[in-house]
């Protein structure tokens, strides 16, 4: 029974260490929970969003010095999204 009743916070926590991170809503801390993103990167994607939002990966990456192709991919591997989307959703959505 005990081993059920600590179970249950555990569960719940692991369910939060993996959701999605959005670049458009997250705080410095949220961003900064992402391998990859130190608090240079964070203050450079807040930077720019305050200049308007990330309308895709392809925006975001043109517009933060430093996220390229494969550093999207892997901050998505990590649950980053941009408008919900994964890096990897949104380059299968681009006419090829």
């Amino acid at each position: 029974m005990l081993h059920k009743i600590m179970l249950i916070p555990l569960a719940l926590y692991a369910g939060l260490t993996w959701s999605a991170v959005d670049v458009n809503q997250a705080d410095v801390a949220a961003l900064d929970g992402i391998r990859g993103i130190g608090p240079g990167m964070s203050r450079k994607i807040l930077l720019e969003r305050g200049q308007g939002r990330f309308t895709s990966w392809e925006d975001l990456m043109a517009r933060v010095p430093g996220v390229k192709g494969k550093s999207a991919a892997k901050f998505s591997a990590q649950g980053l999204t941009v408008d919900g989307q994964s890096y990897t959703e949104a380059s299968k959505a681009l006419p090829q």
